[in-house]
Order: C-alpha cells, then sequence, then structure tokens
C-alpha cells in the first residue's frame, strides 16, 4: 500500500518516515512539508537518508496525495482541519495526528484551543485512534484521529479503573513529565537547550490544551499538569484517583493486566516504570499501588511521546483500520541504553 506524510519535516513526521521505512506493507511515496518544500528527506534528516534516497518534501497539496491508500498528517494544532477534507477526497484513510478531530464538541476547540472549527462536520466521523481502547471502531474507518502524547498515557492508566467502578470519577489528578520533543521541532525560548538544561518546570496550569481530550476518552473528571523535563524523549504519567472499594495492589495490578491481557504494545509490571524502558519503542508500560491509608490509587504510565505517545500510535491505528497486522513495522523492544 501507499503512503502519504503531510508535515514530513517536523519530530513525529521525522518519527512516521522512520518507521514506516520498515513497515512490510506500507511505502512512503509522498513527503509534503511547508517551510521544508523541496528538500530532500536526506538532507532534512540525515539518518533517514539512507532508506530514502531519492524522496524530497513537496509542498502541502491534498490532491498530489491522490493514488495513495492512507495519509498521516502531522501538524501543528489549528492547521490540519484545512488540509484533511482535501485528504478525504482523494484518500481512502486520513489518519490526523494533531488535535483538530479529536474532540467531538467543536465549541471546545474555542475555548481550549484558540480557534473556530472549520469542519465540524468531519468530528463525528473520525475514529479516535487509541487501539487499545477503540479497536472495533477503528476497523474500516476514514478519519482517524490519533491520542495525544500525554492522553494516551492517562487514558490506559485510568480508564479501565473508571469503566470498571473502581475509582471516583471526579478529582482525578494527572501529573505528567515530557521530553523536550513533545513541543515540536521550531525552537522557542522554553525549548531552547540553555532554559531546559538542568531545569525541571510546570506549565499549562488549570487550562492544558489536553485536558478536556483527557477527560472525554477516560470518561471522569481531570485534573491535569503537565512538566517538561531536560530529556529528549519520554513521558512518565503519576495518576492518581480515590478507590470506590479496599483495594490491594496486587489486585489492582491484577486488574490491570486482566484488561491488556493480549495487548501487544501494553505491558503491566509491578516495579516502579521509567522512561527509558520504552524508549523509542511503541510500548506503554504501566504499575499500580493501592494506598490503604488514603483511600487513593496511583497508576504510572511510562512511554515514548513520539512513538507509542504520536507516530507509533498512529501506525497502529493505520494497520487496524486497514486491516493489517496491529503489529506491523513497530518497535516493541525499547533501545538500551
Amino acid at each position: 500500500m501507499r503512503a502519504a506524510v503531510v508535515g514530513a519535516s517536523g519530530y513525529l513526521g521525522a518519527e512516521l518516515l522512520r518507521l514506516l521505512s520498515s513497515h512490510p506493507d506500507l511505502e512512503v511515496v509522498a513527503a509534503q512539508a511547508e517551510a521544508s518544500a523541496g528538500t530532500a528527506i536526506g538532507e532534512l534528516f540525515p539518518g533517514l537518508g539512507g532508506r530514502y534516497a531519492g524522496l524530497t518534501t513537496k509542498p502541502t497539496d491534498p490532491a498530489a496525495c491522490a493514488g495513495c491508500d492512507v495519509a498521516f498528517v502531522a501538524v501543528p494544532a489549528g492547521r490540519s482541519q484545512a488540509i484533511v477534507p482535501g485528504l478525504m477526497e482523494v484518500v481512502p484513510l486520513v489518519v490526523d495526528l494533531g488535535a483538530d478531530f479529536r474532540l467531538k464538541d467543536p465549541a471546545a476547540y474555542g475555548r481550549w484551543y484558540g480557534f473556530v472549527h472549520t469542519a465540524p462536520e468531519l468530528l463525528g466521523l473520525a475514529v479516535y485512534g487509541l487501539p487499545e481502547l477503540t479497536r472495533i471502531a477503528l476497523a474500516g474507518a476514514r478519519l482517524v484521529a490519533a491520542p495525544g502524547c500525554y492522553v494516551t498515557a492517562a487514558a490506559l492508566a485510568l480508564a479501565p479503573l473508571v469503566a470498571a467502578g473502581l475509582v471516583e470519577p471526579r478529582g482525578l489528578i494527572v501529573d505528567a513529565a515530557s521530553g523536550t520533543s513533545g513541543a515540536g521541532r521550531q525552537p522557542s525560548a522554553t525549548t531552547h537547550h540553555a532554559t531546559v538544561n538542568e531545569n525541571f518546570v510546570a506549565y499549562g496550569l488549570l487550562d492544558h490544551r489536553h485536558t478536556p481530550e483527557m477527560e472525554q476518552v477516560i470518561g471522569a473528571e481531570v485534573l491535569f499538569t503537565p512538566h517538561l523535563a531536560p530529556m529528549t524523549r519520554g513521558i512518565l504519567a503519576t495518576c492518581y484517583a480515590r478507590s470506590t472499594q479496599l483495594l490491594s495492589t496486587d489486585a489492582l495490578l491484577e486488574v490491570l493486566a486482566e484488561r491488556y491481557a493480549g495487548e501487544p504494545f501494553v505491558e503491566v509490571v509491578r516495579h516502579p516504570v521509567s522512561t527509558r524502558e520504552t524508549y523509542a519503542s511503541n510500548v506503554a508500560r504501566l504499575t499500580a499501588r493501592a494506598d490503604a491509608r488514603t483511600g487513593h490509587v496511583i497508576v504510572l504510565a511510562a512511554l515514548d511521546n513520539l512513538t507509542k505517545g504520536g507516530a507509533g500510535q498512529a501506525i497502529q491505528a493505520a494497520n487496524v483500520a486497514l486491516g493489517l497486522d496491529e503489529t506491523a513495522g513497530l518497535p516493541r523492544v525499547a533501545v538500551t541504553p
């Protein structure tokens, strides 16, 4: 099958190209990017040059993707809503890695993202691309809204417990830290090396734009605080919820293990998880503790924000939608050290 990558010059675009380079069923035949149009992939990302010799980025043009079986769109929030409708006219499956089709309420975009949605008629058509929670709906989908990286970690950690009635659906707390690649390739004052190095800072207090997405997917009220960590890749989310019944740590781990039994990309372990053990893989690792003293449960989730939290998950969802092997092209082993 033929694939296009729109937004190929960003970090998510590069990760899509890296993963698709070893996909047995998908071949990248088109790469589009605005600012770097006309630049060879090997010049943009030298590490990818050997696999994509001769592939050059073109200006963003949905019509030029005609003949492709799937198009991945990896552009900043607010931009894909102008690209996706045209792509859907010529490509059977569109996977948007941005936020533009994740929320079901078009009014939420004005409040949380600061723009008016120009294609609200597609919001009901879009299928949320978190296979562990939406696999049935993904089969045969035409438009997939791939989740945000923070939301993926929080949803995998908390959604099963909320659905089972094991925790209260109000007052959930998600305290998460991400590497700097989550901010994208375009440099800024807050992501400059001199600012991030040897620093750890919270941001988006009370109003981070991923909050409504978390609440929509988890089905509960969430207080979310993100942090920027001095690392390139990775997310570690520490999630807190008040339990509705007396739970032991063993019982809590068993609930999560049973929920994700057979899932190729979610692993439930006993030890405290870390970002390094998921580095450059499509795996999310979870662990949990039940605290009888306070009546709370803690669930930790670690993943790579560019892979399971981004490009890898988008490919995983596309594999399901296209009827391919869900694990095709996706690494299950982390880079070590």
